[in-house]
Order: structure tokens, then sequence, then C-alpha cells
């Protein structure tokens, strides 16, 4: 997932262990040292039973808003004095329980089941009790028929009318972090990876889509089938039904999305296949088939999600001169760095992140040059300071040793762009065939696993640290994973493009050129964000008037200048540019686009009425995230 973290449960500030799950009338538990071994964030008792694979058959109900059918896991006893199973869920409604052993004709003994804590964060914890005669079975098999609630935290129902065709309604999910369990119950943590198969049942005019193997020639009759043969974690669990249709970019990608968004999405994104092609042959064989992205409408909370073999995708992306690609090159390096190898806790959610984000950056080098590159880079080192500033020191590490207080937001965008530079710095040092051939090996030794922080540290240690002593040590390493801040050697990235335009607005600014002196036709849409964000604090209407009418920030296309150009409108109470500013407020969704508006122009002294205002008519438009995300930020201002 690019950028924009995950924030169902942000506004818990203390979250815990199974085991010390607060009652209502009890105290929240006190910080503590993280336990690297355990989950904080599942109830599931994994130590003592594992899911191998799940068969869902699931009916997309749009009237009632709920999924429902049945889940079928599979699951393998670990302790043979274990008799009770425990997964995780959130507000679903559970009709049934079967269990049989593997190996068992007919559907089962039903099984005795209740939900034995309830938490605001990680939902309610199943238990179920084995039947008698099954207490030694190994290989189980447990079939649990259920709904969904309507207001499934993973799930977005959006009517037609906030279609782009508007005849037909749309359904998505987005399961990262802890999301899976509002509409499958499962063991919902990455340290389990599993495979999984569906049938999914629609209105006959829509088609389904799931992060599995979906077959672009499949025929739209209302029932699909799907197959994931290669063991993921429950992170990566997605579907989405709608009005979607196929068009192919080369002979392994293509796009799924509405019709009326195929072609100006086939053009933004016609470099994924030779993405695709370019990672493969650097980081080793593409192990999921195809890759295919998912358009979906403009209310998607996040920049995109990595779903295998279908990434999720925002239309905010689509600014029409693919300069927004970098989030594409992002989602499909997650096929090695986070789908292939995972982080096995949120704790150690920068193995995905970080190493991704550097993958990224890579890619973008290769297809679009090391000038572009560098000012994805350069805005990234801005983004990691102002992170820096924003979390507690204990926080600052990418592996934290305290126990994280939420999956989602603990360290906010931090992990991506400090495990980028930390990784950066290794090329640095070792070269960068030397380190590209140590990343192709990583991904092989640990394909399909989900790793700890320390795995990965004791694999750099053995198989590069130690064939060159003198480069880099595994003390430094422990710097970067557990030590707050950045280490004195830490690079610095540079772009000329970018320092020219930061000069160019203060220059501007003081009135030592004017606005026609200003190169803006020359600039790549990263130089006018930086542009934008170097501006000097204290601008006259009559200047923010001059920038708007000379370069037209209130209506462009390019998603990332209006993000950074309205956060300058509502903090400088820039009051002709409102109309816009609340336009792109109601269009998007996505909580990286719209949040630090939101925040801005509560924040500014004068409009935190007009915040709550615009919020309150827009809000239904966008997905559970995105609302809760909204209202905790309106809270920490008040």
């Amino acid at each position: 997932m690019r950028i924009a973290a995950l924030l169902f449960s942000i506004f818990m500030l203390v979250s815990c262990s199974q085991s010390d799950a607060p009652t209502p009338d009890s105290p929240a538990p006190q910080k503590k040292a993280v336990d690297i071994s355990h989950d904080y964030f599942s109830f599931a008792n994994t130590r003592q039973f594992v899911t191998d694979h799940i068969r869902l058959d699931l009916t997309v109900d749009f009237e009632q808003q709920e999924l429902r059918g049945e889940a079928e896991l599979k699951m393998r006893r670990l302790d043979p004095a274990a008799t009770q199973i425990t997964l995780d869920t959130r507000d679903l409604h559970i009709d049934n329980i079967m269990v049989a052993g593997l190996d068992d004709e007919g559907n089962g003994v039903a099984a005795a089941f209740e939900y034995t804590r309830h938490d605001p964060v990680l939902g309610q914890a199943l238990d179920i009790t084995l039947p008698a005669g099954l207490e030694q079975q190994q290989d189980l098999l447990i079939t649990i028929g259920y709904k969904t609630d309507p207001g499934a935290s993973a799930l977005q129902w959006l009517p037609k009318e906030l279609t782009a065709g508007g005849e037909h309604p749309y359904m998505f999910s987005q399961s990262q972090s802890i999301h899976a369990r509002s509409w499958v119950p499962l063991q919902d943590t990455p340290s389990v990876r599993i495979t999984y198969e569906a049938t999914i049942h629609t209105p006959p005019a829509l088609l389904a889509v799931m992060s599995a193997d979906n077959d672009p020639l499949t025929a739209r009759n209302g029932e699909y089938h799907f197959n994931m043969p290669q063991p993921i974690p429950s992170y990566l669990l997605a579907i989405a039904a709608g009005n979607i249709y196929f068009a192919p970019i080369g002979e392994d990608t293509g796009i799924y999305t509405e019709p009326e968004m195929l072609d100006a999405s086939t053009f933004e994104f016609a470099s994924t296949q030779q993405m695709l092609d370019t990672a493969a042959a650097t980081y080793g064989p593409y192990q999921w088939g195809r890759y295919d992205l998912l358009i979906l409408p403009p209310s998607f909370p996040f920049g995109g999600m990595e779903n295998p073999r279908l990434s999720f995708i925002t239309p905010s992306v689509l600014a029409g001169d693919q300069s927004l690609v970098s989030l594409i090159a992002h989602e499909l390096a997650h096929s090695w760095s986070g789908n292939m190898v995972s982080n096995k806790t949120w704790r150690d959610i920068w193995l995905n992140e970080g190493i991704t984000s550097y993958l990224d950056a890579r890619l973008m080098e290769v297809l679009f040059g090391k000038d572009k590159a560098d000012e994805e880079r350069v805005l990234s080192y801005r983004e990691l300071l102002q992170g820096l500033d924003e979390v507690s020191p204990a926080m600052q590490a990418l592996a934290p040793v305290e126990h994280l207080d939420d999956p989602d937001e603990s360290q906010g965008s931090l992990h991506y762009q400090k495990g980028q530079l930390f990784l950066q710095h290794m090329e640095n040092l070792f070269g960068r065939e030397v380190f590209d051939t140590f990343l192709a090996a990583y991904f092989n030794h640990f394909q399909f696993q989900s790793i700890s922080s320390e795995q990965f540290l004791d694999y750099l240690d053995q198989n590069l640290l130690t064939q060159y002593p003198d480069k880099f040590s595994r003390a430094q390493a422990e710097e970067w994973l557990y030590q707050p801040g950045l280490p004195a050697d830490a690079p610095t990235p540079y772009s000329e493009t970018l320092e020219t335009a930061a000069s160019v607005a203060v220059s501007w600014a003081a009135g030592e050129i004017s606005v026609n002196e200003i190169p803006m036709q020359d600039w790549s849409p990263q130089a006018t964000v930086h542009f934008i964000n170097s501006l000097p604090t204290e601008l006259t209407e009559a200047q923010m008037t001059e920038l708007d009418e000379s370069f037209g920030f209130s209506e462009t296309r390019n998603a990332e200048i209006s993000r950074v150009w309205f956060i300058q409108v509502a903090t400088r109470r820039y009051l002709p540019a409102y109309g816009a500013m609340s336009a792109h407020l109601d269009h998007y969704g996505r909580i990286r686009l719209i949040q630090p508006v939101y925040q801005a122009l509560a924040q500014n002294g004068s409009d935190a009425t007009l915040a709550h205002g615009i919020f309150d008519a827009a809000k239904d438009k966008y997905h559970p995230l995105t609302v809760i995300s909204i209202e905790y930020a309106f809270k920490q201002i008040e």
C-alpha cells in the first residue's frame, strides 16, 4: 500500500494482546517491550491451530449491503491437547459452525461457539469448541455460515450514483491491516499464510474480481470462480464487484475498471508490462501469473493496495500525462516485497513498505530516468523528515522495541521512507550490482514466507555484511532498525530540479522575480509540488491569486498538485479557491488527498465549522476508513 496507512483503529491509543485485552471496567495496559513472537492484533491461537486453505462461497447482496454464505477453513492441529479454536471476527453474524475431520463424509458435526472477547480495535474473538470425537483429529474442516454487517470496516457499498457510469452499484474491499476479519472469519494475522478458492455470486450484469486468478475472458453470468494457489497472508484477501470490464496492456498485464475509464487507464498505465519485465529481470521471476490493475471509484481510501495478481488503484493517479505512475511501480514491487516475502507482524511492516519503496524508485529510474527517480526520492525524504517530527522517538525505529499502539498509524508513513533510505544507504555502500544480487537471493530464500525484522537482520548479516566487513556492520544495521531518527551517515537525496523549484518559490515570494519568470512549463509535476511546498509562510491574497491565475492550480488534473495547493489555500484562507477546494473534498475519498486539507481548514482559526460542514455533506461518499481518519483528525484539533 502506497503512502497512506490504514486508519480504522487510529482513535485507539492503546491496543492489547489476547491475554491482556481490557474489559470495559479495566484500565488500558501500560506500554511494554514488544514480544516479537506474538501478534498483538489477533485473537487467533495460532500456536495451537493453523489455517492452510480457505474456501469461500459468497453472495454479493447490494440491497442488504452484505456478503453472505460460508467459509470453509482447512486447519491443522499443532497442539495435540488443544480442543478450542479461536478466530478473528469483527461484526460478523454467525449462523452455524460445522466441524469435520478432513477425511469425514457428510457435513460434519455442529460445534458450540461464542464470542468471548470484545475489543474496539480487534473486533470479537470467536471461540469454537471441537465436538466430541474430534478432539484428537489432526486435520479439520471448519465450515462457518455467516453474513457481514452493512458497516463492515473492510467493505464499501457504493450506490450507482457514485460510480462512473451511474447505472450499477459497486462494492470493494480493503483488508489491510486487520479488516479481513470483517468479511471472513479467519486467523487474521500476517504470520499465517493461506491458499484460497472462492465462488462469488453477483447480479448477472455485474462482474466479480478477486486477488486471485482472474480470467480476462470469463463469461459475465453472475457466478465467478477463483483460485489462489500461492499462500498469502489474510490482509491480501480482496474482492470487488460492479460494472467492471477488461482491456489488455501487455501480454501479462491489463486493466479492470468501469468502461468509462478504460481508455484513460490503459493510456496512463501503459508502462505496466515494462515495469513487470524490468522487476523480474532484476529481482527474480514474477511468481503470480498475471499482473492486472483494478481502477476503482474515487472513494477508494488509498493510493493503491497490492492485492496479488490484481492491485487495487485509485483513479486519482489518472493525471493524463503518466506523471503519477510511481504508484503502479510501488504496487507491482510488492509482488516481491510484501506479497512473496511478508512482514510476520505489523511491527515489521517496514519489511513490506520500506523495501518496496526502494524497489519502486529503482523501477522509476529504469523506466523514466534518474532525474525523475531522484525527484521522487527527494519528496519522499521531505515526508520522512516531517514524519520524524510527528511520532514519538520509540516509534521512529523501523522495528520498534515497544508495543505498538495500533497496526496502522503508530509510525505514520515513516516505515516507507526510512526503510527506503536504509536500503539506499546499503546500495551506496556495497554497490548496485552486489546489492541487487543480495536482494534477489533474499526474495528467493524467503519466498512465500512471513518473517520478522530479526530474520531479515540475520540473513543480511550472514549473506552480505560478513562478506564485506569493512563496509557496514551489524551494529550499524541495528541502529537503523532499533534507534530513533536517522544515523549520522544517512544519505540525503538530491534533485537539482527540485532545488531550483524551491529557490524560485522563495525568490518569487520576495518579489525578486516575476511570475512570468517561473519556468513552470519546464518542470515535472513533482517539481511543481515542491515549489508549492517551498512557498514562504506569509503570502498575500494577491500573490495567491497571481499563482492560481497563472498556473491553474485550483483546476489541475494532477491530484498531488491539488493536495498541496489546497493545503495552502486552507492554511492561508485563500477564499477565492474555496469552491474548488470543496469540490476536491467532495470528489475524492483517498485519505492522503483530503485529510490534510480538512486538517488545515479546521485549524486555521476561522474555518473549523466550515470544515465540519463540508465533511458532513461528503462523508456518505467516503469509505469507512476515510471517515474514521478525518474524524480522528478533527478530535486532535479540538
